[in-house]
Order: C-alpha cells, then sequence, then structure tokens
C-alpha cells in the first residue's frame, strides 16, 4: 500500500466512525426546549441551576409522599430565582381535601410565581382524603381560578397497572379522552409528561395508538438520564416499566457494557429520526428522570445539543 493509499484509508476509516451530521441535528432540533425533574433532597445538592440548566428549562419538582410542603415551595423559590420554569406535582392521594389543595397552589403562587402543574394520582394506593385521581384535581377548578397557564397529566407508553390491573388500557384511554375534552373546553394547555422507557419501538406504537383513538394531547416523552445499569434495572422494576426493561437486561448480558454507564442515546436518536421524518409525530419534547444525577444528564443534555436556546413548543 502506498503512502497515499494509507492516508486515504484512515480518513475513510474517520468518515465511518463519524456520526452523521443530519443524526446530529435531528437529536438536537429533538432535545430543544427538553425539561427535567428534581426532588427537594435532590436540588439541595445542587450549588447552582444556573450553571447545569439553560435558562427558562422547565424544571417539574417531585413530591414524594412525606415530602413537606414546605419543602417544595422552598424549592420552587428557588429554581424560580434561578431563572426556571417551574411545575410542581400535584400528586391527588396525598392531598388531603380542596381546602388543602386551595392552600399549595396559593403557596406556590405567593412565594415562587408558579402558574403551572403536573397532575396526577400519585404513588400511594389508599388515598389520604378525599381525591383519588388527577381528574378529580382538574374538577376543582381552582387552578383556573387562580389563573394557571398549563397543566401536565401523566401518560405510561407501557400501561399502568394502577388503572387497568388486567394489563390492558381501557380505563386508561378513557381518561385520557376525558382530558383531551377538558382541554378543548378550557383555556389551559396541556400536555401529556409520560413514564421513561427505553425503547424507541413501543414508544412510537403507544403515540400512533393515541393519534388513532383521537387524543391529540402533546406528549413529552420520559426518558431516563446517564445512570449505572444497575440503577436504572432497580428504578424500571419499582416504576413498572415494562417491554422496553428488556433492553437493559440485554446491555447486562453484555460484559462488556455492564460496567458502562447508560446514556439514552439510541432510543433519542431513534425517536428524533422518526420526528424528523413525521414532523406531525405527537411527540413534541423530552422530558428526563436524571436518575444518575443531575449533573451527569445535564452535562449529557448539553453534549448532544441541548443547551439549545429555548423554547420549543411551551
Amino acid at each position: 500500500m502506498t503512502l497515499k493509499e494509507a492516508v486515504m484509508a484512515l480518513l475513510n476509516f474517520r468518515k465511518r466512525e463519524e456520526k452523521p451530521a443530519n443524526g446530529n441535528q435531528h437529536l438536537e432540533a429533538f432535545l430543544k426546549g427538553y425539561s427535567i425533574e428534581v426532588m427537594p433532597r435532590t436540588a439541595e445538592k445542587v450549588e447552582d441551576f444556573r450553571a447545569l440548566l439553560p435558562d427558562g428549562t422547565r424544571v417539574y419538582i417531585a413530591h414524594i409522599e412525606g415530602t413537606p410542603i414546605a419543602d417544595m415551595v422552598a424549592t420552587a423559590r428557588r429554581l424560580s430565582d434561578a431563572g426556571m420554569n417551574v411545575m410542581p406535582h400535584f400528586p391527588a392521594r396525598i392531598i388531603k381535601d380542596k381546602a388543602t389543595l386551595a392552600d399549595w397552589i396559593s403557596m406556590y403562587q405567593n412565594e415562587a410565581g408558579v402558574k403551572q402543574a403536573l397532575l396526577l394520582a400519585g404513588g400511594v394506593t389508599t388515598p389520604h382524603g378525599e381525591f383519588d385521581s388527577s381528574m378529580q384535581l382538574m374538577e376543582t377548578g381552582l387552578f383556573d381560578r387562580a389563573g394557571f397557564t398549563r397543566l401536565h397529566v401523566a401518560g405510561h407508553p407501557e400501561g399502568n397497572k394502577d388503572i387497568d390491573p388486567n394489563g390492558g388500557d381501557a380505563m386508561v384511554m378513557e381518561a385520557l379522552r376525558w382530558k383531551q375534552a377538558f382541554n378543548e373546553r378550557t383555556d389551559a394547555e396541556m400536555a401529556l409528561a409520560t413514564q421513561f422507557a427505553f425503547d424507541a419501538d413501543p414508544i412510537i406504537a403507544w403515540a400512533n395508538r393515541l393519534t388513532a383513538e383521537g387524543i391529540k394531547l402533546p406528549i413529552h416523552i420520559g426518558i431516563a438520564g446517564p445512570a449505572k445499569l444497575q440503577t436504572l434495572i432497580k428504578f424500571a422494576i419499582a416504576c413498572g416499566v415494562g417491554p422496553s426493561l428488556k433492553v437493559l437486561q440485554k446491555r447486562a448480558m453484555d460484559v462488556t457494557k455492564l460496567v458502562m454507564p447508560y446514556e439514552p442515546t439510541d432510543v433519542l436518536t431513534k425517536l428524533a429520526a422518526h420526528k424528523a421524518a413525521n414532523p406531525d409525530f405527537n411527540i413534541e419534547q423530552v422530558h428526563f428522570f436524571p436518575l444518575g444525577g443531575i449533573k451527569s444528564n445535564a452535562t449529557w443534555a448539553i453534549e448532544n445539543g441541548g443547551d439549545s436556546t429555548r423554547p420549543a413548543n411551551g
């Protein structure tokens, strides 16, 4: 082989190793306007959110049973002061009554300027009071009277046995149709913020199924951020993630990958390519669950174009 041939071979090898430019562009566009989730105890470990997240990032605050509302509101205030777009959880089953709900809304508004919320049933089995579902929270009219501009509700790409114990989706679909109708008769901007999943194909099939059923709520797809494989498997089992758990189990069988941190590159690249090929596809944004830490998730997002200018569809 001549020197020229050797150089050309090396250049061709490098070209094959490089990621296609259009793939990067698709992923960057898909990550634009991403959101991320924190809890008060994890937020305490972050010295400066401005150093990690783009200005205006929507940050959900997860409300776990037993967390004092004062801690939730203090976290919301800190994030708001840092220039973030704050969206706290309102888990129906841990809210005692309508008066408690009104107090929470008032505290979030008056102390942190909150005007948006994620409404969900919550992870507890037995309700603490009169609420059992996000629909009941919406029916109170309190969010509308308080001037909340955006209400998100939960989505489950791999089903929800809490609602449909038999593994089907009849009750889930009925609830989604109710929420679709609520969206059409009110001024609130709504979206489905979903549980995390690891496989693009079931996600795409689920999203297309919603469209076929007349559910037009935009989807903010839940994605687990970079983390140790053991950590992800633990969370996946605890949260009831089904079909896409096989992706993690297959990875765990590969010794070369077992010690390497999981990154959501594959699932997001495939979803991004599908979105680029189908612009009307109903997944509009990415919502990260930073199971391996906020810093590592934010760093990964930045390295893959997630530091792009805001906003992306609200």
